[in-house]
């Protein structure tokens, strides 16, 4: 799975960090981040037939940030 560039995305974290993978994203002013992730055809067959996904997040010790996976790119 990796991050990939879309449409209405205005920046990219870790852009200058080589130790990460650079993450396009859409940031708004009430601090929404959105991103957008490619699939392996390996990591799809198993989304279809698992029905699940994990989800791991470097937090560095420090309080955990609400997420909220989505197949849709508009959010309520």
């Amino acid at each position: 799975m990796k991050p990939i560039e879309f449409l209405g995305q205005n920046i990219i974290f870790a852009k200058d960090q080589p130790e990460y993978q650079p993450l396009p994203a859409q940031r708004t002013e009430d601090g929404v981040v959105l991103t957008f992730w490619e699939l392996t055809p390996e990591e799809r067959l198993e989304v279809f037939n698992e029905g699940k996904l994990y989800i791991r997040q470097l937090t560095f010790n420090r309080p955990l940030q609400p997420i909220m996976p989505t197949v849709q790119k508009d959010l309520p």
